[in-house]
């Protein structure tokens, strides 16, 4: 993403528009046009997602991937292909509305309702901000990499770091609103949190949209001035008063059982390095027939089904997803582990990183992978790379170079990387997902 150079203190300014795909403006990759499908907090009905489903078989590569925003891309499509998936995904209720799809990034704690942990419905919070920014011309000009994050009160969402985010407090009756997931923060009452959001949203494109596309460009000396912004929640008829951003921060929901309120269990799965077929898929909506008639795609590359009544039913059902090659205990060594698309789908790639990943995580032991996630990338774009530290396993020209990543920003940030072939990748990913140092080193 080209910038040009900034001074200290000042903004980084864009030099091009911003170019994230969506549902109507495809990308054109190498293996075909890739469309994404933004699914506010993941959630899907039953029938939106076996249409998904049918257009992955039908117009794609008979896959679904998962994105780091818990949405929903299709690959290989035919070129010229987004004026029918557009007309299949308004009829299945999943595009309300062309102007706002590529906006339309909400992620939302998904095992909200489901373990007793959370004190907000966010899923509601999510339903409305989705109407609310439907509605507004306004938000129209925000990129498609802005994201809105709705945490629960157990700090999972605001771990990603969200442009704007709302974190539940335990009362139930109040959200601490802030930007970049840190303060300073406003408190105000739950029920106007959806509004309060998009206000958000507009006062940061008021002072920088023209500039930034996201809030974490911008400098701490120069993000949205939050005073500002409770003048500006008065003035739309909301009262919020100056709080502390809750710090507690969680992991992703680990995959397996989840057992809830009123005998209830959820499953939680995760996508063998982000991607799912058709097939896989359709077991995980069988699921949802048997639950609550709902699933919730999960911006660490899973899917949570709620609702089953009967823990024998649940049980079996994992075993059946297990067997179909889901991810479903932490244990797994594809537990925590993604790719980008890599050869031949790109052609900035250097290797095809899926399958040397997969040969990578057939070779590890269960259990021997350690805590870090890791992330294979065909080149120095690194898209779709996880936050945190996480395990940066590089495609170059001579092999790959493994490294732990910092989050800091800088090309090896934190990190000593080692080269290795492919063949030896299996031990030099595990050493460096579990090292004592933690400096990815095998």
């Amino acid at each position: 993403m080209p910038v040009t150079p900034t001074p200290p203190g000042g903004d980084r300014v864009r030099d091009r528009g911003d170019a994230c795909p969506g549902a109507l403006r495809l990308h054109a990759a190498d293996d075909g046009a890739l469309a994404r499908v933004r699914l506010p907090a993941g959630l899907l009905t039953i029938r939106q997602a076996a249409e998904l489903a049918a257009l992955a078989e039908e117009s794609g590569d008979g896959n679904l991937d998962i994105t780091s925003r818990g949405n929903i891309q299709l690959r290989a499509l035919p070129a010229g292909s987004g004026g029918e998936l557009g007309t299949r995904l308004r009829a299945a209720g999943l595009l309300p509305s062309d102007r706002h799809e590529r906006v339309r990034n909400i992620a939302a704690s998904p095992l909200h309702g489901l373990d007793g942990t959370g004190h907000a419905d966010v899923g509601a919070w999510a339903r409305e901000l989705d109407r609310l920014l439907c509605a507004d011309d306004e938000v129209t000009a925000l990129s498609g990499r802005f994201l809105f994050g709705l945490d629960d009160g157990r700090g999972d969402i605001a771990a990603l770091v969200p442009d704007v985010t709302l974190i539940a407090e335990p009362d139930g009756g109040t959200a601490v609103l802030c930007y970049a997931a840190e303060g300073p923060g406003l408190r105000l009452p739950a029920a106007d949190a959806p509004r309060a959001a998009v206000v958000a949203a507009r006062h940061f494109l008021a002072a920088h949209g023209g500039s930034a596309w996201r809030v974490t460009e911008l400098p701490a000396d120069r993000r949205p001035d939050v005073t500002a912004l409770a003048a500006a929640l008065a003035a739309a008829g909301m009262t919020a008063v100056p709080a502390a951003v809750p710090t507690a921060r969680s992991a992703a929901p680990p995959p397996g059982p989840v057992s809830g309120p009123h005998g209830r269990t959820a499953l939680s799965v995760a996508a063998p390095l982000g991607r799912l077929t058709a097939g896989q898929w359709r077991l995980l909506v069988a699921a949802a027939e048997a639950g609550s008639g709902e699933l919730r795609v999960t911006p660490w590359r899973g899917v949570v089904v709620p609702g089953l009544a009967d823990a024998g039913e649940a049980a079996a059902r994992l075993a059946g997803l297990a067997d179909a090659g889901l991810v479903v205990s932490a244990a797994s060594p594809w537990y925590g582990a993604g790719a980008c698309a890599g050869r031949p789908g790109c052609a900035k790639s250097r290797a095809d990183v899926r399958a040397d990943a997969t040969a990578a995580l057939t070779g590890t032991r269960p259990g021997g992978t350690g805590d870090l996630p890791v992330y294979w990338s065909g080149c120095e774009r690194r898209c779709g790379h996880p936050g945190g530290r996480w395990v940066d396993v590089l495609a170059a020209d001579d092999g790959y170079r493994v490294a732990v990543r910092t989050g800091g920003g800088g090309p090896e940030d934190g990190g000593h990387p080692v080269t290795v072939t492919a063949s030896d990748l299996p031990g030099a990913v595990a050493a460096a997902r579990s090292g004592p140092d933690g400096d990815g080193t095998p």
